[in-house]
């Protein structure tokens, strides 16, 4: 109905509002449950990969979580954006990014669908209990990927670090409005997903003093005979 109006006809403003928003709901739906999809294929050890530039991938998964967490609707427009017009989007809604010279001019051989879900489970966990602020640092070291996000919300105790990566689990005493909120499987399938990918997430975080989750992935994901791995087609 919003993309053929010739058909159907025309829509006023509070319709197609409400379609807009039907349609973002039911594309987040897709994302979930692709991304339990994706658990499973780690699980059986399954990637496809492809080249990719990771810092263009970030900046489209900040503004999907950003959409989610604003609960605005962006048109296709946000797509030609220029890079000082994303900057200033994202730090007008607290976000900031620092990507090392080297990030920029560099191309991955990784399962970017897998790369994807990892960072938009850190990210939007980020947003969802940061207070004001979240940093995202890119950087290369020694052929490592490594994506740190930081937020400035009410940290994690020791004693619950490692308990917040197992699936179907809250931190007890968590307010309640947080745990109805969450469902304990972003943070567990994220490492179940990097650790797939050669990588690992690990986490600096005291309580009140925020936290920050470090993603460390291989540049190239190099095969093995417990890996399925393929060139995923490029898109023209």
């Amino acid at each position: 109905m919003l993309e053929r109006k010739e058909k159907y006809g025309p829509l006023s403003p509070r319709q197609e509002k409400t379609l807009k928003r039907a349609a973002k709901n039911i594309k987040k739906t897709r994302e979930m449950v692709n991304g339990l999809l994706e658990i499973g294929r780690s699980e059986a050890s399954a990637c496809i990969c492809c080249r990719f530039q990771p810092s263009r991938t970030v900046h489209e998964v900040v503004l999907d979580g950003l959409e989610t967490e604003l609960g605005a609707i962006f048109d296709e427009s946000k797509e030609d954006w220029k890079e000082n017009e994303l900057y200033q989007f994202f730090s007008e809604n607290g976000v900031f990014i620092d990507i090392s010279p080297r990030v920029n001019n560099i191309e991955m051989l990784q399962d970017e669908t897998k790369f994807r879900q990892i960072f938009l489970n850190l990210v939007t966990n980020a947003l969802f209990y940061r207070k004001k602020l979240v940093e995202i640092k890119m950087r290369i070291k020694n052929d490592q990927f490594i994506l740190e996000i930081t937020d400035d919300g009410s940290g994690i105790k020791l004693e619950h670090q490692d308990t917040i990566f197992k699936q179907y689990t809250q931190i007890q005493g968590a307010p309640s409005e947080l745990q109805r909120k969450r469902h304990g499987l972003g943070l567990a399938g994220a490492l179940i997903l990097a650790r797939c990918l050669g990588g690992n997430i690990q986490i600096k975080s005291d309580k009140e003093q925020g936290a920050t989750f470090c993603l460390t992935l291989p540049i190239r994901l190099e095969s093995s005979t417990d890996r399925l791995i393929g060139e995923r087609p490029q898109s023209s």
